[in-house]
C-alpha cells in the first residue's frame, strides 16, 4: 500500500475539530511505530510510554485494545508501513484551561515505510551540527509531545542530501538527541547517551539499547554528554524506531571508520 490511510476515534476519514486541543496547543502525544506484516514492532514498549506520557500531561490514555483494533483495522492486508498514533485533549472552548471532564481525540495513521538510502546502513551516515538549540523544561523532558516545533526548524537548517540526519544541543550546549532520533556514544565499553531531564524525547528504541548493552559487553551510562565527549567517542550511533540503528561516520569535521555495534544492534533489534 503506498497511500495514507486514517482512524480518528475508530471512523475513516473522520476530521479533526478546529476546537481540537491538539491543533490549537499541541495538547496532546504522540508514538511512530514499524509495522511489520501487520504486527506493531515492540507494542509493549511503545503503548507503555505512550501511556507514561499521557499520565505526566494528565491526559485520560485509551487502554491498548482500542489502538490495537485501529492498527489491525489499517494494517488487514497484514502489510508493512508506519503506524502513528496520536492522542489530543480533545474539543474545548478556547483558553488553556482544562475542563473537568475531557473526550480525547484518538489518531491512527498508516503511512509507508520511509524510503532510507541503503548506505545509511551500510556505510554510516554524515550528520549536521544544529544552531537551534533545545529549550529547559523538565516538566516535558522525555514525553513525545505534540509541540516538535524546535526539531522542525532544526531540519531546516539544511538541504543537502547527504546529510541524514541534524544533532541537537540544550542551551548549555551540552548533546541532547538528533531531529529524529535518539543518540549514544560509545567510548571502549561504555556506552553513554545523554541525560534526558531538562529536555528531548526518551524514545523506546534507545531503551532497548540500552538494556540491550550488557549482553554486547558494554556498560549503559545515562550522562550529561559535552559535544567534546562525542567528537572523542570510538563509535557515535542513532537510534529510532523505523530505522533501527546507524552509525554516524562523518559530523562537525570529523570522521569516523566503519564500525560493528550499529549492524549488531540493528540485527538484535530486528529479532
Amino acid at each position: 500500500m503506498s497511500t495514507t490511510t486514517f482512524l480518528i476515534n475508530g471512523v475513516p476519514d473522520a476530521g479533526v475539530s478546529p476546537l481540537d486541543r491538539g491543533l490549537a496547543y499541541g495538547d496532546g502525544v504522540f508514538r511512530t511505530i514499524r509495522v511489520v506484516q501487520g504486527q506493531p514492532a515492540a507494542w509493549a514498549e511503545h503503548y507503555a510510554k505512550l501511556d507514561d506520557d499521557s499520565r505526566r500531561l494528565k491526559l485520560p490514555c485509551p487502554d491498548a485494545a482500542a489502538w490495537q483494533a485501529d492498527i489491525a483495522r489499517l494494517f488487514a492486508d497484514q502489510g508493512d508501513g508506519v503506524a502513528k498514533l496520536i492522542l489530543t485533549r480533545g474539543i474545548a472552548e478556547r483558553g488553556y484551561a482544562v475542563a473537568d471532564r475531557v473526550s480525547v481525540t484518538r489518531i491512527v495513521i498508516r503511512s509507508p515505510l520511509p524510503s532510507y538510502p541503503e548506505q545509511n546502513a551500510s556505510a554510516g551516515i554524515r550528520a549536521h551540527l544544529c544552531n537551534t538549540r533545545l529549550a529547559h523544561q523538565p516538566l516535558l523532558a522525555g514525553i513525545k509531545h505534540l509541540n516538535r516545533l524546535e526539531n522542525v526548524l532544526a531540519r531546516q537548517e539544511w538541504t543537502d542530501p547527504g546529510i541524514s540526519e541534524g544533532i541537537m544541543l540544550d542551551q548549555d550546549g551540552l548533546v541532547v538527541e538528533g531531529v529524529m532520533s535518539n543518540i549514544l556514544a560509545r567510548s571502549g565499553t561504555i556506552l553513554a547517551t545523554p541525560d534526558l531531564e531538562r529536555c528531548g524525547v526518551a524514545g523506546i528504541t534507545r531503551q532497548r539499547i540500552l538494556d540491550i548493552a550488557p549482553g554486547l559487553g558494554l556498560t549503559p551510562v545515562i550522562t550529561p554528554l559535552t559535544l567534546a565527549e562525542l567528537m572523542s567517542a570510538d563509535e557515535v550511533v542513532m537510534c529510532n524506531s523505523l530505522y533501527g540503528a546507524w552509525q554516524v561516520v562523518d559530523f562537525n569535521g570529523r570522521t569516523w571508520p566503519a564500525g560493528q555495534l550499529a549492524g549488531r544492534l540493528r540485527q538484535i533489534l530486528q529479532e
